[in-house]
């Protein structure tokens, strides 16, 4: 899994001679800044001839870069209350797209140096950005090759440190992952193959991968997941799997997390079967999953002291046909709750009870543990929030700020996120109904034309898991946070072509490491 290297560079004069460049690029709301002194003649002259240039991305011919080829990216305006870094990430993805298209390899990158604390990661975010822009669909880099789809080798950024460098690269590597994970269609990231490619990516890494597809055992530890498995047991290419993944650090624990990841390699909807065109872009559904594979990987690279992390994935396929689940059946979880099904599309909240209850039961013997779930769980959450994600935390979680500091990390690094609280209308919306049941997994209406469509499922998880024993004011509180990435999986939310955003796993991540 290539992607571009980062090399640091302490400033942009030395770099301009520099004869493995190719082009600069210059990320700015000010064209005139001192550091761009060299260029004003020229770009004076430019602007003569083209009004674009400073006010829209530009390419220039300028014989005092690398390459020649200048590309001026405005970011705009950066002093009004809702600008934020992401103003950076767009003009960096623009702008590496069209470097690429007039054939840079290796770009140089000036970023505007912002006083505000707002932008203090904006040439990190801007890497980081056109990392994104040039990744490419797995099933195409395999069948036309990667040199070919993904021919930028190299960025050189200026104002960045080695260290910087070197955490960037192993964050993109986990973002890579996550991208790759999500975004390949469903027969080439089947549930088996999304495991083998898990254990391919950590091979000989401080990860360690362990897979378990004993039909067996998982209808004995999984009982909810493997309910949404059923049907594609028929065809044992589709079979499930769970993917648990741990990184142990050298030396002492002082932080425990525990990470849940959907991993719906496709869902059909199942009995309660999606229509109107709806299924597509349900490969997709897998993107929590795909998420926390890639703050692993991250983990892997960076090797941060003191903080040990242990994920599960459920990866599963939602088939329709005669063996399907349905609504109305009754099934134990893990946590012995009884579960009566509401909805059968309703799938992700099933495998996520659950991997939650296993990581349940670990955090009790862990050191000061924090338990998360990731998922693309209900179009709730993408009509709520739009493009962000979702959090939504227990009582211990919120009484650590938990969902804040996730918030404040995502604000800094452009991967945003949105504080929901969870009610107590939400508990009560999936109150059993009748005795033979402890719990409801969901009325039978769409998610996104129910009240509180994506809060009320995190009330099912607590409850499902096991995990409403571990409230604030319960013998072993459990911080707990759930995070739906519905609205933010994919840039420009489309589900179907849309590049996958890797989104949470900076938030998430820098959060975490106390960034």
């Amino acid at each position: 899994m290539s992607y571009p290297q980062l090399d640091a560079l302490p400033e942009l004069t030395q770099a301009l001679t520099d004869p493995s460049y190719d082009a600069l690029i210059v990320l700015a709301s000010n064209f005139a800044h001192p550091e761009l002194n060299f260029l004003q003649p020229q770009l004076e002259q430019a602007a003569e001839r083209d009004q674009r240039v400073g006010q829209q991305l530009t390419a220039v011919l300028c014989p005092d870069v690398p390459g020649q080829r200048l590309i001026l990216a405005p970011v705009g305006s950066l002093d009004r209350d809702y600008d934020d870094v992401r103003s950076f990430a767009d003009a960096a993805k623009g702008a590496i797209a069209l470097a690429k298209e007039m054939g840079a390899r290796a770009p140089l990158v000036w970023t505007e140096p912002v006083e505000s604390a707002v932008f203090q990661q904006a040439a990190a975010v801007s890497y980081l950005a056109m990392c994104q822009a040039l990744w490419q669909p797995l099933e195409g880099r395999e069948v036309v090759g990667e040199e070919k789809l993904e021919p930028v080798v190299k960025l050189g950024f200026c104002g960045l440190s080695a260290t910087e460098a070197n955490e960037l690269m192993a964050i993109e590597a986990g973002r890579r992952l996550a991208r790759d994970l999500a975004g390949t269609e469903p027969e080439r990231m089947s549930a088996l193959n999304f495991a083998a490619y898990c254990q391919q990516a950590f091979a000989g890494s401080a990860v360690q991968v362990e897979v378990v597809t004993d039909v067996p055992t998982l209808q004995r530890d999984y009982p909810l997941m493997m309910a949404v498995a059923r049907s594609s047991l028929a065809v044992k290419r589709h079979h499930p799997a769970v993917i648990r993944l741990s990184y142990t650090p050298e030396g002492a624990i002082a932080q425990t997390l525990l990470l849940a990841g959907k991993g719906l390699v496709y869902d059909t909807g199942g009995a309660d079967l999606k229509v109107g065109g709806s299924m597509a872009g349900m490969s997709r559904d897998k993107g929590g999953g795909a998420a926390v594979a890639g703050i692993m990987m991250a983990l892997a690279g960076l090797k941060p002291q003191g903080i040990k992390v242990v994920a599960e994935i459920g990866a599963v396929r939602n088939s329709i046909g005669s063996d399907a689940f349905v609504p109305d059946e009754i099934i134990t979880s893990h946590a012995g709750v009884r579960v009566r099904i509401g909805n059968t599309d309703a799938e992700g909240r099933l495998v996520l009870a659950d991997l939650l209850s296993h990581l349940r039961e670990q955090a009790l013997n862990e050191v000061t543990p924090q338990l998360f779930s990731i998922a693309t769980l209900t179009g709730h959450a993408a009509r709520s929030v739009g493009p962000y994600t979702a959090l939504v935390e227990n009582g211990p979680a919120r009484s650590l700020k938990l969902a804040e500091r996730v918030q404040q990390q995502g604000d800094l690094w452009g991967d945003p996120c949105e504080i929901s609280r969870s009610r107590r209308e939400d508990f009560q919306f999936i109150q059993a109904k009748t005795s033979a049941e402890d719990v409801l997994s969901c009325n039978n209406a769409a998610s996104s034309v129910t009240v509180r469509g994506h809060q009320f499922p995190m009330a099912f998880l607590v409850e499902a898991s096991g995990l409403s024993s571990h409230g604030q004011a319960q013998n072993k509180p459990i911080p707990y946070l759930h995070l739906d990435i519905a609205g933010s999986g994919v840039d420009g939310s489309d589900w179907i072509h849309g590049k996958p955003s890797a989104a949470p796993v900076l938030a998430l991540l820098m959060a975490s490491l106390g960034s």
